[in-house]
């Protein structure tokens, strides 16, 4: 008799999961990642991946966005690795040992705008 799989989690748009970038060297640890999919995806039920956006607390002098403890919960002020952006495996991703907060739409919107620079757009040539 075979057990069924363990149900999927469920992120929504603007938490923070911890998971192992499947881009990173075997030895580098989990990190934080926000999740900027969109909810529709995320919540659906055969949608076994989310777009995530990972944290890193070495701090650069990139125009990037920086978020402080109290907008995400973390110990430490963090920095966006705007051109991180991936794909992970719902599967994959563990929550984090402690409540961290949702980050808000406005937000995720700079978070995007992070992205769409580190692709060499510029946010205002998207109709």
């Amino acid at each position: 008799m075979s057990s069924a799989p363990p149900p999927l989690p469920k992120p929504s748009q603007g938490e923070i999961w911890v998971v192992k970038l499947p881009t990173e060297p075997p030895e580098k640890g989990r990190r934080f990642v926000i999740v900027v999919s969109s909810d529709a995806q995320n919540h659906h039920a055969r949608a076994t991946t989310v777009l995530v956006v990972p944290l890193s607390t070495t701090l650069s002098n990139s125009p990037c966005l920086q978020l402080n403890p109290g907008e995400t919960g973390l110990q430490e002020t963090s920095e966006i690795w705007a051109n991180g952006i991936t794909a992970v495996r719902k599967a994959d991703l563990l929550p984090p040992r402690n409540q961290l907060r949702k980050l808000n739409r406005a937000t995720i919107c700079q978070i995007m705008k992070c992205v769409i620079r580190s692709v060499g757009i510029l946010p205002n040539e998207i109709a």
